[in-house]
This record gives structure tokens, C-alpha cells and sequence, in this order.
């Protein structure tokens, strides 16, 4: 769901921007206080994975956005909601500058639905089901973070005066909870996996919630 230059309003813009320049503020000092520093490797793979994943993606509503795996919620769950967001702005940083995805003006649009909104959503819904199977979790946090992301997008889109709220919700919400369904099941098949293996040995994954 990037969004290139040149779509949003200004004040949507602005607003966007310092929402995620503040957000992205509060989870540096976080993250530099309290991360151990043997975790980086796994954040550097993670977001190496998530790079290569929303590099395949396919134009929504006449190329306002597009549609792609996310990956947040996976982040979030294995490394808690702070460091995922750190996590997920590098790879957008990274693939506007490298690769024109996503516009260089939208980025604090993009920031906030795909590293803040999404990730934030897939830890409180995985934290909030408790007890049962962690794929299950895993399935419901992923999906459920794909649809609130494109939400987020679509909500901009719409203040914005590109189309109309009813259009924006509509394909977006539409194409994502169908993505949602792919992104919940990746999340759901890496997490037994990454818990079973260095990415979830310290435990971290509950030492940062949101």
C-alpha cells in the first residue's frame, strides 16, 4: 500500500508526517535503552525478509497505492511493537529511496499505516487472544494488521480528496483482507519457527509491549 508523491493533500501530509516522526522518536529512545544488542542480527534478517517480501506488489485504484505482504504484525509479535516499527520505516526509507516504492513526501503516510498502525494492531490482537495455539494467533494478529494498514491508507486517500471514502475503504479494504489472508498464514508458518530458534530465545517478543 505505498503511496507515491504527489497523491495526499498537504495537510494530510504534514499530519501524517509528524505523527510518524514523533512515534518513530518515542520508539528510538526506547529501543536505544532497552534492546539487547545480540537481537540485531535477527532484526536485520527480519527486515531483510520484509524488504524482499513488499517488493512484490500490484497497483490499487489507478496506482494511488498498491497492494503487497506487509509483514508487521511477524515483527511486532517476535521482537515487541517499539523495535518493529523501527524495523518497518528502515525497509520503507530504504525501498523509497532505492527504488522509487513509495513517494519520498509520503513517507510519514506510509510510516504510519504499514510501521505503525499495522504492527501496533497485529501485537495488541496477538496479545489480546491469550492462551490459544500461536499460529492461530499468528493467523488472526496478521491478518487483522494487513486490514488496519490499508484502513489507515484508505482513511488518507479519502481526506485527501483523491476518490471518495466509499471507494478508498472499499478496494482497499477489499484487496487487503485477501492479502490479509496470505500475510496471516506466512505469519502464522514462521512464528513456531522463530520462537523455536535465536529469533525467540531471550524471551523478548513480551519485553516490549505497546
Amino acid at each position: 500500500m505505498h503511496i507515491p508523491d504527489g497523491i495526499l493533500s498537504p495537510p494530510v501530509l504534514l499530519g501524517a508526517g509528524a505523527l510518524s516522526l514523533g512515534v518513530l522518536a518515542v520508539a528510538a529512545r526506547k529501543v536505544g535503552r532497552e534492546l539487547d544488542a545480540e537481537r540485531l542480527p535477527a532484526m536485520g534478517a527480519t527486515a531483510a525478509f520484509i524488504f524482499a517480501a513488499q517488493m512484490v506488489n500490484f497497483p490499487l485504484l489507478g496506482a494511488a497505492t498498491s497492494g503487497h505482504l506487509l509483514g508487521g504484525a511477524f515483527a511486532a509479535i517476535i521482537f515487541g511493537f517499539w523495535p518493529a516499527t523501527l524495523i518497518m520505516s528502515t525497509v520503507l526509507v530504504l525501498q523509497a529511496l532505492l527504488f522509487q516504492d513509495g513517494g519520498i513526501t509520503a513517507l510519514g503516510m506510509n510510516i504510519l499505516d504499514m510501521a505503525i498502525v499495522g504492527p501496533l494492531v497485529g501485537r495488541l490482537v496477538y496479545d489480546a487472544l491469550g492462551r490459544i495455539s500461536v499460529p492461530v494467533k499468528g493467523f488472526v494478529a496478521g491478518w487483522t494488521s494487513a486490514v488496519a494498514a490499508a484502513a489507515t491508507a484508505a482513511l488518507g486517500l479519502g481526506l485527501s480528496g483523491v476518490v471518495s471514502y466509499a471507494l478508498a475503504f472499499q478496494a482497499l479494504l477489499y484487496w487487503h483482507a485477501l492479502i490479509g489472508i496470505g500475510e496471516g498464514l506466512i505469519t502464522a508458518v514462521l512464528l513456531p519457527f522463530a520462537f523455536r530458534t535465536h529469533f525467540g530465545a531471550s524471551g523478548y517478543a513480551g519485553g516490549m509491549r505497546p
